[in-house]
């Protein structure tokens, strides 16, 4: 009957934790090149190609702040990571070092991983509310809500506001907000709704 486009709720999350996770491939990079240097008959080309795609991975997010188009630009380097991680595990399990390239392979499986959560989280979601509940959406599926378990629903800014019977309380960035009619519209439904 009524849908909100919202932020999916695990992007706050998400967001603090994007910088540790690039951070932690550049390092990881940066140790790949100085393994390969120590060893006894380094590549130096691929030296420089771990010692620049750590040092890119490491400032990557401070970077992509200023881009239009976050999202899509942090699933791109999430898949070269992977790659790059699953490509270096080939080269380190050829040179007689398991250790090292099973670190890389699960490394480069973690990252698409990552990648694909984090394509997922950033794809618009919506709230949709009808007679029977509130259908909210989670990270691989939707969760129902029925009216019987809330004591008051409000859309009220760009925040929309669930509070259980059980004292929890759930808010909601709306990414598209309502106009003040269709919002008095709606708080009246969930008033209706709730009695």
């Amino acid at each position: 009957m009524y849908s909100l486009r919202i932020m999916q709720p695990a992007t706050a999350s998400r967001l603090r934790l994007l910088p540790v996770m690039h951070g932690l491939v550049g390092i990881l990079f940066l140790f790949d090149a100085i393994g390969i240097y120590k060893s006894a008959q380094p590549n130096w080309l691929l030296v420089g190609f771990f010692m620049m795609v750590g040092l890119l991975s490491l400032a990557f997010p401070f970077v992509v702040k200023r881009t239009r188009k976050f999202s899509e630009t942090n699933s791109i380097a999430r898949l070269l990571q992977a790659f790059i991680c699953l490509s270096g595990s080939l080269y380190f399990l050829g040179h007689q070092q398991p250790i090292t390239g099973l670190l890389m392979f699960v490394v480069g499986i973690g990252m698409a991983y990552i990648g694909w959560m984090e394509y997922k989280i950033f794809q618009p979601v919506y709230v949709k509310m009808d007679n029977t509940g509130i259908t909210l959406p989670t990270t691989f599926s939707e969760k129902r809500i029925g009216w019987n378990e809330l004591n008051n629903v409000i859309l009220r800014d760009d925040l929309f506001t669930l509070d259980f019977k059980s004292n929890k309380i759930i808010q909601l960035e709306v990414l598209d907000e309502p106009g003040q009619e269709q919002r008095e519209k709606m708080n009246g439904f969930f008033r209706e709704r709730l009695t």
